[in-house]
């Protein structure tokens, strides 16, 4: 059976927090459209349909933009769901009146809704015009007191069933005679293992051979030294999500960048694997 096709409808308030919903779905990956018909949304899902799996994620944003065809959307939205091909998520954001009123006062927009002669009537009229989609929706997000981390961390949880899967971390082993990484964020000196460049039979060996990490790991003060440096990752790896981190980097070094780090990272890379984390490993220095 081929993979369905994920669709995922985001909703709601005027100043709730659609467009950057949107973006966030962008940096998973979604192909997103904005503001499409919905009498039309059909005619392009079905065109995403014979892309032969090359589009498989859909944001489409439906809104008060599209009044004159509101009622279409509930049974759109219910069509799409009987449709054994797509799975389908519908996010309805909203957020108290207060918080609204001062969004728009402070940025100066202009509310879609032309009735009503205060943001408060026009608020309103739009709460009761979406009433019926609100109903209809899987998730309801009331963004009133929160941040752009903390709706990344909502929506990443909805659409990908964890707050990890957004974030790449990149573990790469340098040797500190060629500099260091530019794009580092994290950045660890190894130097205190003993150098197995000076073992005989080790020196031509890389650390990505086990003989280089038996070497490495013979040492009382490296397991003590891996056992730390993962906790502190595992501590710091959350909060850097919470704060809408997508890429994170984290630099080993050694002299040359071909034993110690080397060993390192891979060690470190596949504890961070096996915690459920997106993890790439680079040896910038290996072949020099």
């Amino acid at each position: 059976m081929d993979e369905k096709i994920n669709i995922v409808i985001i909703t709601g308030f005027s100043g709730a927090g659609k467009t950057k919903a949107i973006g966030i779905l962008e940096d998973l990956g979604y192909f997103c459209v904005d503001n499409l018909p919905p009498n039309l949304i059909e005619d392009f899902i079905e065109l995403v349909t014979k892309t032969g799996g090359r589009i498989n994620k859909i944001g489409i944003v439906l809104d008060i933009r599209s009044r004159e065809f509101l009622e279409d959307i509930p049974p759109m939205i219910d069509k799409l769901r009987r449709d054994k091909r797509f799975s389908v998520k519908v996010i309805f954001l909203e957020a108290n009146t207060e918080t609204l009123v001062k969004r728009f006062s402070e940025t100066r927009r202009k509310h879609p809704v032309e009735e009503g002669t205060s943001l408060q009537e026009k608020i309103e009229i739009e709460s009761n015009l979406l009433a019926e989609i609100r109903s209809s929706a899987d998730f309801i997000i009331d963004t009133t007191n929160f941040a752009l981390k903390d709706l990344k961390a909502r929506i990443m949880s909805i659409v990908l069933g964890s707050t990890t899967g957004n974030l790449e971390i990149l573990v790469e082993s340098f040797g500190y005679k060629y500099g260091l990484p530019l794009q580092a964020d994290i950045v660890m000196d190894v130097r205190f293992i003993p150098n197995p460049f000076y073992v005989k039979g080790l020196g031509e060996e890389t650390g990505k051979s086990e003989s280089i990490k038996k070497y490495v790991l013979s040492f009382e003060e490296t397991r003590i030294f891996l056992n730390k440096f993962e906790s502190l990752l595992l501590f710091l790896i959350p909060k850097y999500i919470n704060e809408g981190k997508s890429y994170l980097t984290i630099a080993l070094g050694c002299t040359g960048g071909k034993h110690r780090s080397v060993a390192i990272g891979e060690i470190l890379a596949d504890f961070l694997k096996n915690k459920g984390y997106s993890v790439k490993i680079q040896h910038r220095d290996i072949d020099k």
